[in-house]
């Protein structure tokens, strides 16, 4: 980061404007100038067809923007034909844009001092988004300064109530915010149950039966032209008498999917037939009170009210209802929860409504009919050289930032009347951040840990502190909101809340003291302004996923997740990407005091295996510091709940993240989340446990011709007889050999099952990385998926021993002393560690000591030893005599035992995640094909920034 030009001081605010000062910029020196400009060609590839979908060539970027960032730009923010001269093709046309339609709109609404204030605005505001300090939101990438409705925001929350009107009002406002490239969320409880009565004396249709429709509509509906679906949030509160068929809805239609999936279908994400499956479109969240949660603990009976008149007209078991939401969600990933009395108890504006429901990410929580529009800070930008966090630069970055924010509602459109008004009215903002996993692993805290949390609260509190004081300073220049006065005693409440929560945070690192001192100075500033001049903004900070505009800005992690991996994709000059070591490794290792020798070597075993555990010269107390949200040491999921805890006092809305739990997670350990969410005091949670659901991207080669009308032949039913997978259980038996073959040298490791067949192996033979290993990693996946699918070893070794081919020769196997390959002396070792000796014996494969015996006496084996083996074969029979079989199949029954799972995996991606040990269940990009991974409740694609719904 450039050193600051001018000392810093803290802007002002008079009655006639603001007065910004210079942090980032020079007097005559415009920002542009300071960097140097190269060019670039960006081309997007479908990785189905390998047709060219994207192409724009010449396109202007600093030099210090990685490829990734100008793609995601280039493709996604320019605006214009392609191919025309109306088309942007630098950043600098991007951010001109942009920043000149806030400043315009600053001057004009009466925002600044003077004309200097005005430009130091325009100049501080374009260094921090040409060095990537910060990210305004989508819509405002794709809107602002162009033709377009003015539409800033992300978030939207709508209302329905029960009515016709009202629910066919709301499949419209949806569609259009869909179609804008936003996301909307609603509360159904105001519509009668299914148990309730209609006026004309019919039952009422319920909820959920209206959320069919509103489902189909937004799967008919790509999120700006662009995505593959819109992102939308149903809620139900937990006393509505249809909570027990919301909760079980999409764990249902999860259950369609697996059948139809093992009956031939296409049910993979994208997939022709997953769109006859229902309500896949919104992420679906109960809504909990005190009431219910203290009834959970208590075992006690929870009453369900009806709509019109409130009355208990059923009583459920609480306990029952709430394991069955951690049920559905262990199933299905849905639903996620939200704690309404918290919610509520954070409220700004209580007078004018309650908060019912949220964005689809769940950060955004206000008023029915009211939009957010959000920006986000890069939190690695603000750490100096000596590892101190940078408080002076976050603060003035956070003031200008709100200040730009608020400007952006003077000028901007929205999709309803409704909406209009109420975010006029409140002029609700959600400044937030991202890269907090890598700043914490930058400065050596391990992201589950006391100092890791404590900091990240610090930051939060300074952040929304800074915010509160700037909107109570920019009051006094063009007025508090409009709803402010009948909610001013509860606002300021809500602000010394914050306060006290500040007052009670221990830093646990010295080095953060600075930050919480200043946090400690912003709220005091905060409560007194408040109460002198009132507040421009209802709400003014939240967590959001951060996605693509994460990956415009280069962070490593996205919100307030902890780095997903330590190795990361990267885009190559001239096409292609490969897999690096996360940049932030190695400042962690040296802030830890390793030494270059070491931490080189550190790195290049992360390259290697993905991981540090056994890394060589790493401390294990140092492991904690490098845990990553998936792999080899993935943070426990009460790791994440915990760190949501630490900041969610010191935020306006709540926090858009998903809790991560493996595949082996129980049913009691998602209750569990739930139940600690609420004790620690979060407003919202969502889980996700790895491999839930079936929905995975099959990448199948080009498109097949569909053939012509008059040549279609007559529908044909067939019943398709799959083999059904056998997945090794979590620990398995297993032995490695170390072996030479010609003098090549090599290590076969195979695995078990309890049974003690053959079922997995992994060969490694050469340097890794190189084409060798990349071939034998490849065939031992492939071998040992097919042993899982049933593919005797004696087939393998029928057609793999004796086959010839260089290194060959002597071995240092004492059974095996002469091999014609590599591949020949591996099956042989495995058909002599695995197979019976009658097996061996029709193959011709045996022991040194059996050869030797036949010489002595002319039998391979000894009488005891075929007892033995009479006695085993004995009881081997009764085993299949015990098992059962399915008999749908007349021609290839399938064999189906109580032990593991069957049911496995059905993609050539999922088939080779299972099998290496690191399955993740997250679609592969529709654009670009690259392995996407989580943001939030969603998914983002680090290669082209495309998401799986949220904006």
């Amino acid at each position: 980061m450039t050193e600051t030009k001018q000392a810093p001081r803290r802007s002002t605010a008079k009655p006639n404007g603001l007065t910004i000062d210079r942090v980032y910029t020079s007097e005559g020196v415009h920002p542009y100038d300071e960097v140097t400009w190269e060019r670039r060609d960006v081309i997007q590839t479908n990785w189905k067809t390998g047709e060219n979908v994207f192409e724009q060539r010449g396109v202007e970027f600093p030099d210090y923007w990685s490829l990734n960032a100008s793609t995601i730009v280039t493709t996604k923010y320019f605006r214009g034909a392609l191919g025309t001269d109306q088309r942007e093709n630098s950043l600098r046309q991007l951010i001109d844009r942009v920043v000149g339609k806030y400043t315009e709109a600053g001057r004009e609404n009466g925002y600044f001092a003077t004309e200097a204030d005005a430009e130091v605005f325009e100049h501080e505001l374009t260094w921090m988004l040409l060095h990537q300090v910060f990210s305004f939101n989508s819509p405002v990438w794709f809107n602002v300064g162009t033709k377009s409705p003015q539409q800033v925001s992300a978030c939207f929350i709508l209302s329905v109530d029960d009515s016709m009107d009202s629910i066919l009002n709301w499949y419209k406002e949806e569609g259009f915010i869909f179609k804008g490239g936003s996301g909307a969320g609603l509360n159904l409880s105001r519509i009668r149950s299914s148990k309730e009565l209609l006026s004309s004396g019919g039952t009422a249709s319920g909820p959920v039966s209206f959320m069919r429709g509103a489902d189909a509509s937004a799967g008919t509906i790509k999120s700006g032209g662009a995505t593959r679906r819109a992102a939308k949030m149903v809620v139900l509160d937990v006393d509505h008498p249809d909570i027990e068929e919301f909760i079980e809805t999409k764990a249902r239609e999860e259950d369609k999917i697996r059948a139809l999936r093992d009956a031939g279908f296409d049910m993979d994400l994208g997939g022709k037939d997953i769109v006859s499956v229902q309500y896949q479109n919104a992420n679906n969240s109960v809504r909990v009170n005190d009431e219910f949660m203290k009834a959970v603990e208590d075992g006690t009976d929870f009453g369900l009210r009806a709509r019109m008149s409130g009355e208990v007209i059923e009583k459920v078991d609480a306990r029952d209802l709430f394991n069955k939401m951690a049920k559905a969600a262990w199933e299905c990933a849905d639903p996620g929860i939200q704690y309404d009395d918290m919610i509520n108890a954070w409220h700004t504006n209580p007078e004018t409504g309650r908060i019912t429901a949220s964005n689809p990410c769940s950060e955004y929580m206000s008023l029915d009919n009211s939009s957010c529009n959000l920006a986000s800070l890069n939190l690695l930008k603000f750490l100096n050289d000596d590892d101190t966090f940078d408080v002076e630069r976050f603060v003035k970055a956070s003031e200008l930032i709100i200040t730009a924010m608020d400007i952006s509602i003077t000028f901007a459109d929205f999709p309803t009347e409704a909406i209009t008004q109420t975010t006029k009215d409140y002029r609700q903002l959600g400044i937030g951040y991202a890269n907090l996993g890598a700043l914490l692993m930058a400065m050596g805290r391990g992201y589950d840990s006391e100092g890791g949390r404590s900091l990240a609260a610090a930051i939060t509190s300074l952040m929304t502190g800074t915010a509160y004081r700037r909107s109570a300073e920019l009051a006094a220049v063009v007025g508090p909101y409009a709803g402010y006065a009948r909610n001013a005693s509860a606002h300021q409440k809500v602000m010394r809340k914050h306060q006290a929560a500040n007052d009670d945070l221990k830093v646990v690192e010295q080095m953060d003291a600075p930050v919480h001192a200043a946090a400690t100075q912003q709220w005091a500033q905060v409560v007194e302004l408040g109460a002198k001049n009132g507040f421009r903004n209802a709400q003014a900070s939240l967590l959001a996923p951060t996605g693509t505009i994460g990956f415009m800005m280069d962070c490593d992690t996205t919100g307030i997740e902890p780095d997903f991996s330590l190795v990361k994709f990267k885009k190559l000059v001239g096409g292609g990407s490969m897999q690096i070591v996360n940049q932030t490794i190695p400042r962690a290792l040296k802030r830890l005091g390793y030494r270059d020798e070491v931490a080189e070597a550190i790195v290049a075993y992360i390259a290697e295996h993905g991981h540090v555990v056994g890394a060589p010269g790493l401390k294990t107390e140092h492991y904690e510091v490098f845990d990553t949200a998936m792999g080899e040491r993935s943070i426990k999921p009460m790791g994440h709940v915990r760190m949501m805890a630490a900041v969610q006092p010191y935020l306006s809305g709540a926090i858009s993240k998903t809790v991560n739990l493996p595949e082996t997670a129980t049913v009691e350990d998602i209750a569990d989340v739930y139940m600690q969410g609420w004790k620690l005091g979060l407003k919202a949670l969502a889980v996700y446990r790895d491999n839930c659901k079936v929905g995975q991207p099959l990448s199948d080669g080009k498109k097949k011709e569909e053939p012509k009308a008059e040549e279609a032949p007559k529908p044909e039913v067939r019943v398709e007889y799959r083999p059904r997978r056998q997945r090794l259980p979590k620990t398995r038996t297993s032995r490695t050999t170390s072996f030479t073959v010609g003098g090549a040298e090599g290590y076969l490791t195979s695995s078990q099952y309890d049974d003690g067949r053959l079922g997995e192996l992994f060969l490694k033979l050469g340097k890794q990385g190189s084409t060798l290993a990349g071939v034998m990693d490849a065939f031992s996946i492939a071998i040992s998926i097919a042993l899982q699918y049933g593919v005797p070893l004696e087939t393998y070794v029928q057609k793999f021993t004796n086959l010839k081919f260089e290194p060959a020769g002597m071995t240092d196997d004492p059974d095996l002393r002469m091999s014609q390959s590599i591949i020949d002396y591996v099956f042989k070792r495995l058909a002599l560690d695995y197979l019976s000796y009658d097996e061996r014996a029709e193959l011709g494969i045996y022991t040194a000591s059996e050869r030797a015996r036949y010489v002595e006496t002319g039998s391979y084996i000894t009488e005891e030893e075929e007892a033995e083996m009479i006695e085993s074969e004995s009881l081997k029979n009764d085993a299949v005599d015990d098992m059962r079989f399915d008999e749908s199949g007349p021609n290839q029954p399938t064999l189906i035992t109580a032990a593991p799972d069957l049911s496995g995996a059905h993609t050539t991606a999922e088939l080779m995640e299972r099998v290496t040990g690191h399955a993740v269940d997250a679609p592969l990009c529709f654009t670009c094909g690259t392995k996407m991974r989580p943001s939030g409740s969603c998914y983002v694609c680090e290669g082209c920034g495309s998401t799986s719904g949220c904006s």
